[in-house]
């Protein structure tokens, strides 16, 4: 998100009467009066758009992405496409460009926008009216092969498996995320606001019977001006290169925090360290987008996989200190994989730069969650990486991994499975591990092999896709305690998932009929991500200042440029602790001063300390606070390449976000260009008359303002 304000204006929701030329005269007026009735002018020239979500510009290594407009916004004449043979009308024959278009959701795909796109000089911009229901075909605005040039499979790796020559993960991509538009696109929701948009248009521009529409013609203006171009490196350097008081910066690189915990607690003070003992780490991915800033719901791209994650950690909370295991488990969520991994790559960097508490020499293996949310014939598919396994060694501990997968699935009703042997990891973080080093690792997917996901990294990948849908009537307090099917199965997952770790770590066989994920937790999960996370049970894990910031909206996974952790890491870090973490009797200010008590000056090395509001009890406003102590912690999401200034890196990622001052939109009458004239014609008439008038007026004011001189001899 950027820094800059971001301002939203409110639709005025009464009827215009869109015809009339009354605010002429209400202008003029206001010109002489200059008063209160100025403001009721605006109002009835303007009509002002209310959540619009624009497109934003991009930067990496070599280029930008995205769209803009104009400093002063761009203004073009509403046409509605109803029809892909309409677009003519836009592109050549209509008679009052530019146009400002606005398309129905199944007209937004890459032949139209790239027709717009190159005819922009008769385009002034694009608005998406976001639909209630996802399009059935399946619309993917990201690329067929994501993250093909930072992942381990290159031309040096193995070259017949890089570029995704072997397999194409996303068949549905359509590249539209990484195009460069220069005239802004927004996404408008399809509700009452639309309908007064649509009706301007009825009245003012659609042509009848083959004629032209007569003026006055609907227009609208749209603001959305970015202030970094060209490329990272050239955005950077503009950053560095202002010397005043308070610099303007005109992009921020993309970055958060990843979110980890430990099954036993490590000594954070320690950066490094070689123990006696290896870690298992269990990964998944928190991030999103699409093709819109602020729209990233990735319920199945991110959501389905840390929320098996989070079902399987807490299902592993009573066996880890009741029978802990010989390993430890590192629950690692990782934020900014969509643009070039992020967040696995500063990880795996401050492993090799001893900035981490664990070393990579200490990484027995990897277990990541990916893409878990539409399990087709109850199938979990097991990638590995085939060029890794040729070294019989890692081969025979992936066969491990895989058979410990195998054994915790008895009884589950999903059956476990690998994809042929020749095929590579799909996009996932493990590939950032294998960059450092050969270790043993498995993908956890829900598809063989081109993804299961027909929307992935689009506003369409929401909970309507993942059908986490409730009966009708029922209360939002009642959504929350309702076990949807979605949540039952990814319960199964995450129970398997559980069981599979302890094992792997070393965990007793007789422990795992113990194990089991809770599908009450995971639908409330499913419920507080995708549908609203201002619910009673998110409300009560979270610090009443992350408590006001909860909407009843579904969260943003986007990854920002935020100083701050993000809403989405805020909430995995809260919900883990209190899913691992234990409860401690001791008073708010010795859980915010990080300790037990005060002998203990050591235990915030250790664990860390939060306090959270608690629920309140019946007939009461005041909730019951309480401390909860956990082995979570956040560490630095941060692209290498900015620590280095490498913004030219091909290893790390180089993505910035521009900012930008002022998104808004608004809605009004235009005149036709001779009457335009005509009022220029006229105001320049008048002046002209008033700079001749006051001539005269100030030549003969001797005259005009004399008075008559009393006579020197006058008595009295």
């Amino acid at each position: 998100m950027s820094t800059l304000p971001v301002v939203f204006f409110a639709f005025q929701t009464r009827k215009m009467d869109l015809r009339s030329n009354k605010w002429i005269i209400n202008f003029i007026v206001c010109l002489f009066f200059m008063g209160a009735s100025c403001s009721s002018v605006e109002k009835k020239i303007y009509v002002h758009l209310n959540y619009t979500i624009p497109c934003v510009r991009l930067l990496n290594a070599t280029h930008q992405i995205g769209c803009q407009s104009s400093l002063s916004g761009d203004v073009g004449v509403l046409h509605v496409l109803e029809s892909e043979e309409n677009l003519d009308w836009v592109l050549r024959s209509g008679p009052n460009p530019p146009y400002m278009v606005i398309l129905e959701s199944w007209l937004f795909n890459r032949p139209v926008m790239i027709k717009l796109k190159e005819s922009s000089r008769r385009v002034a911009g694009v608005v998406v009216v976001a639909p209630s229901t996802n399009p059935a075909e399946g619309f993917s605005p990201h690329t067929k092969c994501p993250n093909e040039n930072t992942g381990v499979y290159s031309e040096s790796y193995d070259p017949v498996l890089a570029h995704c020559n072997e397999t194409v993960w996303n068949p549905l991509g359509n590249g539209l995320s990484y195009e460069e538009f220069d005239f802004p696109i927004f996404s408008l929701k399809d509700d009452n606001d639309t309908q007064i948009i649509r009706q301007c248009y009825m009245e003012h521009n659609r042509a009848a019977n083959g004629s032209s529409p007569r003026y006055p013609l609907c227009a609208m203006q749209l603001y959305s001006h970015m202030s970094a171009v060209t490329d990272t490196a050239t955005c950077m350097r503009r950053n560095d290169i202002n010397f005043s008081i308070s610099p303007e910066m005109v992009c921020d690189p993309l970055g958060d925090y990843n979110v980890w915990a430990s099954t036993r607690p490590l000594n954070t003070t320690t950066k490094g360290h070689k123990m006696w003992e290896k870690v298992v780490i269990a990964a998944a991915r928190l991030d999103s987008r699409s093709f819109f800033f602020d729209i990233a719901p990735g319920a199945e791209s991110a959501a389905s996989g840390f929320i098996t994650l989070l079902g399987a950690a807490h299902a592993l909370r009573n066996a880890t200190q009741e029978a802990p295991p010989n390993r430890t488990i590192l629950y690692t969520f990782f934020q900014g994989e969509t643009f070039d991994y992020i967040g696995s790559s500063r990880l795996v960097y401050d492993m090799e730069n001893n900035e981490f508490v664990v070393d990579l020499d200490n990484v027995d293996s990897v277990l990541e969650v990916g893409q878990v949310g539409r399990l087709n014939n109850s199938r979990i598919w097991l990638h590995s990486d085939p060029v890794s396994r040729r070294n019989s060694s890692i081969d025979d501990e992936v066969n491990k991994l895989v058979n410990n997968l195998r054994s915790a699935s008895a009884g589950s009703g999903f059956s476990v499975e690998e994809p042929g042997v020749s095929q590579p990891l799909p996009p996932s973080s493990f590939q950032r591990f294998l960059r450092a080093r050969q270790i043993p690792g498995v993908v956890i997917e829900d598809h063989q092999s081109a993804f299961a996901n027909r929307y992935y990294e689009s506003m369409f990948d929401n909970a309507e896709y993942l059908n986490v849908s409730y009966p009708p009537n029922l209360t939002p307090e009642e959504q929350l305690e309702f076990v949807t099917d979605t949540a039952k199965a990814l319960t199964e997952v995450a129970t398997i998932v559980a069981r599979a770790l302890y094992i792997q770590a070393g965990g007793a066989d007789t422990q795992l009929r113990n194990i089991n994920a809770d599908p009450q937790i995971v639908s409330q999960m499913l419920y507080g991500f995708l549908v609203r996370s201002n619910n009673s049970w998110f409300q009560q894990l979270v610090p009443a200042d992350l408590a006001s910031h909860l909407t009843d909206r579904p969260t943003n996974f986007y990854v920002g440029v935020t100083q701050q952790p993000s809403e989405p890491t805020s909430l995995v870090q809260y919900l883990l602790a209190n899913l691992t973490g234990s409860t401690m009797n001791i008073t708010q200010d010795d859980c915010q001063n990080q300790r037990e008590n005060e002998s203990d000056k050591d235990s915030k090395h250790l664990y860390n300390y939060r306090w959270v509001q608690g629920a309140a009890p019946p007939n009461s406003t005041n909730r019951q606070g309480y401390c909860v102590r956990s082995t979570v912690h956040l560490s630095k999401a941060l692209s290498p390449a900015f620590d280095l200034r490498e913004y030219t890196s091909k290893d790390y990622s180089t993505w910035t976000e521009s900012r930008w001052k002022t998104i808004k939109g608004r809605v009004f009458l235009v005149a036709s260009h001779e009457l335009e004239m005509l009022t220029l014609g006229v105001g320049v008439g008048v002046l002209l008359t008033s700079l001749l008038l006051t001539y005269i007026i100030s030549s003969k004011a001797d005259i005009l303002f004399s008075s008559g001189r009393e006579p020197t001899n006058a008595t009295y």
